[in-house]
């Protein structure tokens, strides 16, 4: 590999200024104004991978033809007896707001204390080109790669990736492969990379309740009209009890304990809960009682509240039954957790709630199930191996609490084994202002994906 590390330390300032041009299209799914530039990005790409020497096209699922388009790209020729690998990412990015809270402009680029920042940098696009350049080392320095390589990138992923589940329906063979890469998620410590092998699930819900035609006059309406701020408070506060656990019934029916061995192996973790809440800015925290931080985190599944709004919001005092309220709140879920049950427990669970007066509409707006692997796979040794060649210690083994919709939905089109190895750090405000990556973790994530490949090739099919 001492060819290929020569190329990466020559070309390193290329790849960080290639990284600042893509980060300066502003790929924001969400934005029907950003249309263009979502077309924009996947060019780029699209001629990224043709320069290199992969065969990459532009796709759009036949089923929804508006969808962003997907660039997809390939080696060539086909090596027969080796395994296929499928590099998963998305260039789409989060809308950028509140653009005053960023220190310099969100889709300019810049440098500043090792770290490169611009929306985009960490999730995902500095993390997916990782796979691009050592991609591009392989076959400039030895003009062919040890794998079947091929690559899928959305546009989506930040708005429920509709047209690649379209997609994997329509054409699954077209991206039949043994095993599929993500570079989506985080380390689990500044110089501790780490592999991923469990997600939590997520359902995500709308609750709108309707009262009078018109805001009232809460001195001669209140306490003989249902006042749907009341009402919804009353709700919101029935779902959790004192201990933190959900109150929905059959919630719990599918969560199972995990091991005492996985409970030991999450204990050895170097984990500051003190320096955790600090570096958050709060004093400490709550959860389900009788589990650590992290197994609130990562194993337990949890509620929470993401948006409330109802009545009047101004300066001063307006004594009024408000007309409405609504509240945005998910669950997140664990393996073995029904999303579709969940669904139904809440609902049913809500329903006797809504008092005469009351009108209620429940809206699912995500869900997807929870994900987990077994960590004893020959592509999790091959992947620890190319860690710890090219970040110089060993990784260590987490879940992780959030929830990459996508992943899931590929293991099951597919069949192929996940491997979720990412370069960022959890501290790098993936979704909030001053978005930044490391460019040290930029670099060891080439190099690292540079032994990826060659470690994956000694994998035996099946």
């Amino acid at each position: 590999m001492t060819t290929i590390d020569k190329f990466l330390r020559e070309h390193a300032s290329r790849f960080e200024a290639e990284l600042c041009d893509f980060l300066r299209i502003p790929s924001v799914s969400a934005k029907s104004e950003c249309r263009q530039e979502m077309v924009r990005a996947a060019e780029w790409l699209r001629r990224k991978f043709q320069s290199i020497g992969l065969r990459a096209e532009i796709l759009l699922p036949k089923s929804k033809p508006d969808a962003h388009p997907l660039v997809y790209a390939q080696s060539s020729p086909v090596i027969p007896e080796a395994p296929t690998v499928l590099v998963y990412g998305h260039y789409d990015v989060q809308p950028a707001e509140p653009l005053e809270a960023w220190e310099t402009p969100p889709f300019e680029p810049s440098r500043r204390d090792g770290f490169i920042y611009a929306r985009g940098a960490s999730d995902d696009k500095g993390q997916l080109l990782t796979h691009v350049f050592s991609t591009e080392a392989w076959l400039a320095v030895r003009g062919s790669l040890p794998i079947n390589l091929k690559f899928l990138i959305e546009g989506e992923e930040e708005i429920g990736s509709a047209g690649l589940a379209a997609l994997l329906q329509e054409e699954p063979e077209r991206f039949a492969c043994d095993c599929v890469v993500i570079s989506d998620t985080a380390q689990f410590g500044p110089g501790q990379p780490a592999i991923t092998y469990a997600q939590r699930g997520i359902v995500y819900f709308q609750l709108d309740l309707e009262g009078p035609h018109s805001d009232l006059h809460s001195g001669t309406y209140g306490g003989a009209v249902s006042n749907p701020a009341n009402v919804l408070t009353r709700m919101l506060g029935a779902i959790v009890d004192e201990r933190g656990r959900v109150k929905v019934p059959g919630f719990y029916d599918d969560v199972k304990p995990i091991s005492e061995e996985e409970r030991s192996m999450l204990g050895l973790l170097s984990f500051d809960e003190d320096k955790f809440f600090e570096e958050i800015g709060v004093s400490g925290g709550s959860g389900e009682s009788g589990f650590t931080v992290l197994e609130r985190l990562w194993t337990r599944p949890s509620f929470d509240i993401s948006g409330l709004s109802s009545g009047y919001q101004g300066e001063g005092a307006k004594t009024i039954i408000p007309r409405s309220a609504s509240a945005k709140f998910s669950f997140r879920l664990v393996p073995d957790q029904d999303p579709g049950k969940i669904v139904q427990g809440v609902k049913s669970y809500l329903e006797p709630m809504c008092p005469p007066g009351i009108r209620m509409k429940l809206t699912v707006l995500a869900q997807c199930r929870a994900f987990a692997l077994p960590i004893r796979s020959p592509w999790i040794d091959a992947a620890r191996r190319a860690i710890e060649e090219g970040f110089g210690c060993p990784p260590v083994f987490i879940r992780a609490g959030g929830s990459i919709p996508i992943v899931s939905a590929l293991h099951r089109a597919l069949g192929a084994y996940i491997l979720l190895v990412g370069w960022g750090q959890e501290t790098d405000n993936a979704h909030g202002p001053n978005e930044r990556f490391s460019l040290v973790d930029f670099h060891r994530g080439i190099r690292t994906s540079s032994r990826l490949w060659d470690e994956l090739s000694r994998v035996k099919r099946g």
